[in-house]
């Protein structure tokens, strides 16, 4: 993630440090029936044992077994993790490290969505680093602490949503912080992603709409972020566009393989521009998951709104950017163009079924304190192109309510 200050394009008037650090993400194996390139992969990588981590629902609809065949058929050993959570714990992730431990292990495979491979990768910190996770928490600058080498991992994302696949943060609850919480280093970053849209084609429409919604915040936030990451944004707007094609159609037809694929890809491009930062509607999100129990997807779209309303004064160019990817013609009027990326986003999410307000949601009005409250805490907000104070938080939600 680069310097929220960030150093000056040429021909642009000087501001903020002279020097910015970028990175970009990991090795990807994309396609249809790329799976089954995981023995290689593993091979490539010297992992002779991976623990592979999964949740209960991928193991009962057999995508967990699409996995494990190509290790079988190669004779390559393997233990398996099938219990992480929907929103996963610091529990979650001690208990995978006692069977990768148990097991023998010397690698991870994470399939599944954010929650398996944010799992995998706090598992794959601890296996070479001291605990509680919590010492590696952003908000307290924890990733300057994660500098041993840590096993080899490859990530099979089984939803078009999240790109932890290709990301360096995990997001795990822990009881220490009584919060969502970032842990955010480049070491985190898989060793290998391989994004095979065909297991993606059981998604049920509101798990595509809701994980479509994420990728398409990944984006739009990391595109208006402060912030010099030139790469980054001409990757946000590459996302923004596959979405604005396409995430509507994956939702009306499941088999739609053009959409399906298509997404994956926005999301590989969501999770690569998210390394230079994020916004307030993340940070909104990760209390509605952890006070409201409501799906992340879900809680980025309905935030989405009220925080590009929030950055009008501050990012209307890389706004009217966003509307024109979303679909809205170019015009000199960048105000009104910013103004219409709102309402792309408010009816895209009309169009595939994402409820319209919190309220909606049953999110309760007198919570609305607590959410904020929680917001700031988190470390998302930080790179939001208008600074956030919990006020800001505050409105935000409320006029998301």
């Amino acid at each position: 993630m680069v310097q929220a200050e960030r150093a000056s394009l040429p021909g642009e008037e000087p501001r903020g440090p002279a020097v910015s650090e970028m990175w970009f993400p990991t090795r990807i194996v994309f396609g249809e029936g790329a799976v089954r390139r995981l023995p290689q992969e593993l091979a490539r990588l010297n992992a002779r044992k991976p623990l592979v981590v999964t949740d209960p629902t991928l193991a009962r609809t057999g995508l967990l077994a699409r996995c494990t065949g190509p290790l079988e058929e190669a004779g390559l050993g393997f233990a398996a993790f099938q219990d992480v959570d929907p929103d996963p714990t610091d529990g979650t992730v001690d208990r995978a490290l006692a069977a990768y431990r148990a097991s023998g292990c010397d690698a991870l495979v994470a399939l599944g969505g954010g929650s398996s491979i944010d799992t995998a990768k706090a598992v794959r910190l601890l296996v070479a680093h001291p605990p509680p996770l919590a010492r590696y928490d952003s908000a307290r600058d924890g990733g300057r602490l994660v500098t041993n080498p840590m096993p080899p991992m490859v990530a099979l994302p089984t939803t078009a949503g999240t790109g932890s696949e290709v990301g360096r943060m995990s997001v795990v609850t822990l009881a220490e912080t009584g919060r969502k919480t970032l842990i955010v280093a480049q070491g985190l970053v898989p060793s290998t992603a391989i994004c095979d849209p065909e297991l993606t084609y059981g998604m049920p429409p509101w798990l595509t709409a809701a994980t479509g919604m994420d990728t398409l915040a990944h984006s739009l936030e990391s595109r208006c972020a402060r912030g010099m990451h030139p790469l980054a944004d001409a990757v946000a707007q590459k996302g923004l566009e596959l979405c604005g094609r396409y995430l509507a159609r994956a939702v009306r037809d499941g088999g739609d393989k053009e959409a399906r694929a298509a997404m994956v890809m926005a999301a590989v491009a969501g999770g690569t521009a998210l390394q230079k930062g994020l916004g307030a509607a993340h940070s909104l999100s990760h209390a509605l998951t952890h006070v409201c129990g409501i799906h992340h997807g879900v809680a980025t779209a309905m935030s989405l709104p009220a925080m590009m309303e929030f950055n009008l004064d501050v990012a209307a160019p890389q706004l009217a950017e966003v509307a024109v990817a979303l679909g809205a013609p170019p015009s000199d009027d960048e105000r009104a163009l910013a103004r219409l990326a709102v309402e792309r986003v408010r009816a895209l999410s009309r169009e595939i079924g994402i409820p319209e307000r919190l309220r909606d949601a049953r999110v309760r009005e007198e919570q609305l304190p607590l959410l904020a409250e929680k917001a700031l805490q988190d470390n998302c907000h930080r790179t939001n192109p208008r600074p956030c104070r919990g006020e800001d938080l505050l409105a935000m939600l409320r006029a998301s309510y």
